[in-house]
């Protein structure tokens, strides 16, 4: 195998916007936050039930969650669900009027 057998291409750091999906940004953010819910999750070593308990959230949301079905999901409810188990959490949404008016989200984290 060389360097001709393939292409190397870049990505835009959005897999959703490079398939030109049409609600790449929406689902960007909902990964990025499903995401820091799964890390803490694990730093905490918490199973989807102590999750639900400590939350009020239902153990299933956070199953779906961990599962990457993230269709049912708004993107404020993963952002309540995010604060209710972890309360010192700040979500930035930063708006790109280059990207044809949709929001682009930079990230999750302390």
């Amino acid at each position: 195998m060389n360097e001709t057998d393939f292409e190397l291409v870049r990505g835009s750091g959005n897999v959703f916007r490079d398939f030109d999906d049409p609600h790449a940004d929406l689902k960007q953010a909902k990964a990025i936050l499903a995401a820091r819910i799964i890390a803490v999750l694990d730093e905490r070593n918490l199973t989807v039930r102590k999750a639900a308990s400590m939350t009020g959230f239902a153990a299933a949301d956070f199953s779906r969650i961990r599962n990457a079905a993230l269709g049912r999901f708004t993107l404020d409810r993963l952002m309540k669900m995010l604060a209710a188990l972890d309360g010192r959490i700040r979500v930035t949404l930063q708006l790109d009027a280059r990207q044809s008016g949709q929001a682009a989200v930079s990230g999750a984290g302390r």
